[in-house]
Order: C-alpha cells, then sequence, then structure tokens
C-alpha cells in the first residue's frame, strides 16, 4: 500500500477476551482468547478484506472495533483519537463516522418498525433531519440501494433477504458515515444476489468516499472487492497485503491451504488443482497452543515453532507474514 494513503484506522495490538463463569456465584474460570494481539492500519478510500474460518474472531474484530464490544486492552485510533477507552457518551460522535452492516439481515431489522423507521432511527439519534427533510433523506437511500421510496411504509417480513440486506445498507448510510464495518454481508444470501450487493457496496464507495472493513469467509467475493487482505487464524492474523500479492504469492501456510480450497469453474484445471487438506480440528480459543498457533494443524512445524511465536516480517513490499519459515 502506498505509504502515502492516509491512515484512517489504527488498531494497535488489540485484544478481546471473554470471561467464562461457572457455577451458583458465577466465579470466572477461564477466558476465551477470541481476538489476541492483532495490529493493522486502514487507509482512508480503501477496502480491507477480513477472512479465516468461522471462530476466529474477524467479527469479533469488527465488534470491537466499533465499540459494541469493550476492548480488553490494545488501542483502536479512528483519525488520530483513541476510541478504546471512551464512554458511551464520549463515544456518541464517532457513531456517525463508523457504521456496521450485520451479517444477518433477519435479525437484524426491527419486525415492529416500518422501513421508513428502520433507516431514520439513525438520524433522529443523531438529530441529523426531521419532517419532509428526513423523508426526503430516506426516499434518496432507498433509492441508491435500489429499491423504491413507497417500500419505506412496508415491514421487514414483506421482503427478501436480499432486499432486507439492502436496507440494512440504507440505514448504515443515513448519517452520512465516513467507515463502514461490512461483517460478512452476503454470507446469508443466496450466490446470485451476492455479487449484486457487492457490486453496489463498489459504486457506493466510489460514490462516497467510504471505507470498509469487508469481513467475510467467501475468498473470491474478498478479492473482487478488496484493495488488502488480512488472513486469521485464532484471533490472530498471520498475513496480510495487498490482494493480489496474498493471492498470488501466499507466504503463510494456512494462507496457502485456504486458497487450495477455492474452487475453479473448470472442471479440468479444478481435477488437476492439488488441494491441502489441513489435518486435525481448530484448538480451543481458551487454551490455544504455545508459539504459533498453527503449528497443531501444520505439516511444516518444527521445534521452534512450539516455543517461539513468529513476528510479523515483510516477505515483499506492503506484504507481511507470521512464520519462522520464511
Amino acid at each position: 500500500m502506498d505509504k502515502q494513503k492516509e491512515v484512517l484506522m489504527k488498531v494497535n495490538h488489540l485484544k478481546k477476551y471473554f470471561e467464562i463463569k461457572k457455577g451458583f456465584i458465577r466465579s470466572k474460570i477461564d477466558y476465551v482468547k477470541a481476538v489476541d494481539d492483532i495490529s493493522f492500519d486502514i487507509y482512508k478510500g480503501e477496502t480491507l478484506g477480513l477472512v479465516g474460518e468461522s471462530g476466529c474472531g474477524k467479527s469479533t474484530t469488527g465488534r470491537t472495533i466499533i465499540r459494541l464490544y469493550k476492548p480488553t486492552s490494545g488501542e483502536i485510533i479512528y483519525d488520530g483519537v483513541d476510541l478504546s477507552h471512551k464512554n458511551e457518551k464520549e463515544i456518541l460522535p464517532y457513531r456517525k463516522k463508523i457504521q456496521m452492516i450485520f451479517q444477518d439481515p433477519y435479525a437484524s431489522l426491527n419486525s415492529r418498525m416500518t422501513i421508513g423507521d428502520i433507516i431514520g432511527e439513525p438520524m433522529d439519534i443523531h438529530n441529523i433531519a426531521t419532517g419532509k427533510e428526513r423523508l426526503e433523506i430516506i426516499h434518496n437511500l432507498l433509492s441508491k440501494v435500489g429499491l423504491s421510496s413507497g417500500h419505506a411504509i412496508r415491514y421487514p417480513h414483506e421482503f427478501s433477504g436480499g432486499q432486507r440486506q439492502r436496507i440494512g445498507i440504507a440505514r448504515a448510510l443515513a448519517v452520512n458515515p465516513e467507515f463502514i464495518i461490512c461483517d460478512e454481508p452476503i454470507s446469508a444470501l443466496d450466490v446470485s444476489i451476492q455479487a449484486q450487493v457487492v457490486n453496489m457496496l463498489s459504486d457506493l464507495q466510489k460514490e462516497l468516499g467510504l471505507t470498509y472493513l469487508f469481513i467475510a469467509h467467501d475468498l473470491s467475493m474478498v478479492r473482487h472487492i478488496s484493495d488488502r487482505v488480512g488472513v486469521m487464524y485464532l484471533g490472530k492474523i498471520v498475513e496480510i497485503g495487498k490482494c493480489d500479492d496474498v493471492y498470488n504469492h501466499p507466504s503463510h501456510p494456512y494462507t496457502k491451504a485456504l486458497l487450495s480450497a477455492i474452487p475453479i469453474p473448470e472442471p479440468i484445471v479444478m481435477k488437476e488443482k492439488k488441494r491441502i487438506i489441513l489435518e486435525g480440528d481448530v484448538p480451543s480459543p481458551m487454551n490455544p497452543p504455545s508459539g504459533c498457533r498453527f503449528r497443531t494443524r501444520c505439516r511444516y512445524a518444527t521445534k521452534k515453532c512450539i516455543e517461539i511465536e513468529p513476528k510479523m516480517r515483510e516477505v515483499e513490499k506492503g506484504h507481511f507474514s507470521a512464520c519462522h519459515l520464511l
């Protein structure tokens, strides 16, 4: 990534541990280390993709950045301001600048509210517009996401999954944000609708100058929309770099295994493609392995991988990976 680009979001040594309590008095017995000491930058106007298998900490990272979860430790610096220790009153102005599109288009919309009220609620909270002006903004937002102004008086149950996700996108845009966290926004949609939603997000980014953190497990779709991509495994980022560098020249064994699973729509090519099959299960985030988190499933693991946690190192310009074998 061009060093002259402006850093909009800087995440430093972010951790999010969830307490596990047991017994009548609910005493703490352990922690789930969902996000465990990760650092990365997001540049203004770009899309950073975040990928990894289920349970690796992708969504927890996004929810902690937006402060739906309180971070255990670390810094979340947005446009030069550390949001990690701010209380609800102090962080409210930044809710306008940072918005989120949720994974489940069914659970994320209030079934008792009309679409107009769902989209208008953020404007009410931040005192952006009232009356006729508010209605005009709602109709304009519906138009931007491919719906009509007549949909404003309907309820969520009257819409398909793809339409509901468009409503969720319109709601996120209602406060004119700068940065949007897309938390697996297409995973609950039909394949035919996924491309439409991703293309719409790309068009909105160009039109409105938005910055995205795009969280997903669909590697092909992440490559389509992202400028850079980070790969997570068991609470850690193991590789990050420009999209083409990571996809064409993966350096971490886990990234190579993930990319080998991408299906190719050419039967002959797919038949000749070598799939890397990972053995064993993902370790528990309550008790992660010592040293390298991936060592229990890595065919190249050595004694050093057991004893020492690998640090991020630059394998080529702007392309970083955490592996002792590099």
